[in-house]
């Protein structure tokens, strides 16, 4: 494939995936960007330290960190407020610091949808599915 949509964000962040796509030829783009705002992403103290140290928002800070990557990411929403606010990440960049900081904060599995956890409940695409 030319790309390979993936989810990928600050806590699941596929870095022997990337390693492999990149190695490849395709292009690596996030599928859930924000984590679906879950797993107190918009809360999370890392994140929060260095997003007022930018003057910027945390989803400003997970988008221009997978930019920094080399990862495509196209965050969905349908306020244009947040629409401008996503589109504001060109004007500044994460320091190598940020960026190991960040790096720190992977877990290295899925927070938004697990095929190994049938328990757990998700929404994919506005859609309910009790797995």
């Amino acid at each position: 494939p030319a790309v390979n949509q993936i989810e990928t964000h600050v806590f699941f962040q596929r870095s022997d995936d990337h390693k492999l796509m990149r190695e490849h030829g395709v292009q690596h783009e996030s599928w859930g960007p924000l984590a679906e705002g879950g797993q107190g992403f918009f809360d999370n103290p890392v994140l929060v330290d260095i997003a007022r140290a930018h003057d910027k928002s945390v989803a400003q800070i997970a988008l221009r960190w997978l930019i920094q990557r080399e990862t495509v990411a196209i965050p969905k929403s349908v306020r244009p407020e947040r629409m401008a606010e996503n589109l504001d990440v060109f004007d500044f960049q994460l320091t190598e610091d940020d960026m190991a900081r960040i790096t720190g904060l992977d877990t290295a599995r899925s927070h938004i949808f697990d095929h190994h956890e049938p328990e757990k409940v998700t929404w994919l695409g506005g859609v309910r599915f009790d797995t």
